[in-house]
């Protein structure tokens, strides 16, 4: 009769086995990513645009406010937008307050002191250790998404630098630089503009984005019932940043 031998795999075997299959698995999903990303890097990636200082940028960036009718967007009172379906929005411009909504948590954000904003998680007022951070969120989120909604309007916003560049096209373009204030100092942003002198996308020179000069229309723009001209919606290479219902009304209306 013969005798069975049953042989052990060593530890050692086993566990290599288990790395490469980890390994294969990890340059299975990273790789492409590696490769696409590499692709667009070579594809859009740019320096920042040397621009002159003085009258005309100004000039420039005033026309575009003349365009978009800011003396109406300075007399709206209130404003309201989804950004991408997941942060929502009601801000109280002329009493600094913006009510900022995500998940089943609410922030009553006091816009100039921070501290005496309100936390509420469903229905009910937070006070929890937590407070600080649900605040600093909320803010982080309305610097961001209220940007896309009304950036042409800040150009002139204390800390900015305006340049005028002339592009490839031979094309008048307004780059703007934030040196102070929001949540990422520094930014730079190059407006690019149609027919009739509204926005129509911008370059953007920023921390946040990995590569720079990447482009991001402004689309679809209505008149709200204050008369100030928004955008509802953004395209980003594919992806659509849609800005929902957009409202602004004026209370002298």
């Amino acid at each position: 009769m013969k005798k069975t031998i049953n042989y052990k795999v060593p530890k050692t075997s086993k566990t290599k086995r288990i790395l490469k299959i980890i390994a294969g698995v990890i340059i299975f999903f990273t790789l492409p990513s590696l490769l696409f990303f590499g692709f667009l890097y070579h594809r859009y990636n740019e320096d920042l645009p040397v621009g002159t200082k003085g009258p005309e940028a100004d000039v420039l960036a005033t026309q575009m406010l003349e365009a978009l009718n800011e003396e109406a967007y300075l007399n709206t009172d209130y404003l309201e937008w989804t950004f991408k379906g997941r942060h929502h929005y009601k801000w109280y411009k002329t009493d600094k307050t913006c009510e900022v909504y995500w998940d089943d948590m609410t922030v009553i954000l006091d816009l100039e002191n921070h501290h005496q904003s309100k936390v509420f998680a469903g229905q009910q007022e937070y006070n929890g250790i937590e407070k600080q951070d649900y605040i600093d969120k909320a803010k982080a989120y309305f610097n961001n998404d209220s940007f896309w909604l009304v950036a042409p309007y800040k150009v002139f916003d204390p800390g900015t630098e305006r340049r005028l560049v002339t592009t490839e096209e031979g094309k008048d373009a307004l780059l703007v630089t934030y040196t102070s204030g929001g949540t990422t100092p520094g930014d730079s942003y190059l407006w690019h503009f149609d027919e009739t002198g509204k926005p129509k996308s911008y370059q953007m020179w920023v921390d946040i984005l990995p590569i720079a000069g990447l482009e991001a229309t402004w689309d679809n723009w209505i008149t709200t019932e204050s008369g100030a001209l928004l955008p509802t919606s953004h395209k980003l290479l594919v992806l659509d940043l849609d800005m929902g219902e957009v409202k602004g009304l004026s209370l002298s209306q």
